[in-house]
């Protein structure tokens, strides 16, 4: 779609905006697909909702339950390895 083509929609009693499906299609936003809404001073930015929100390391760390003898870094390095081989010879 180029730059001169202007597209445009209405805004309904319920507030609700359909996006034209050129736009849909270009960002591959199918129904339910969350967005953000940004007011820019531009206009509005829609974007895609992050999956999960924001998390910082020390947040998450020793969420997971472990059993068993902690693992070397060397050990942990090789597992990681060994799952991405075992991932891309599945492809």
């Amino acid at each position: 779609m180029a730059d001169t083509d202007k597209l445009t929609t209405v805004v309904s009693t319920k507030g609700q905006v359909i996006l034209p499906s050129a736009i849909r299609r270009s960002r591959d936003w199918k129904a339910g697909t969350r967005l953000t809404v940004e007011e820019t001073s531009e206009g509005v930015l829609l974007k895609p909702a992050p999956a999960f929100a924001a998390t910082r390391p020390e947040e998450v760390f020793g969420v997971l339950n472990y059993r068993g003898e902690p693992k070397t870094l060397e050990e942990m390095d090789a597992s990681v390895l060994a799952e991405a081989r075992r991932r891309h010879d599945r492809d």
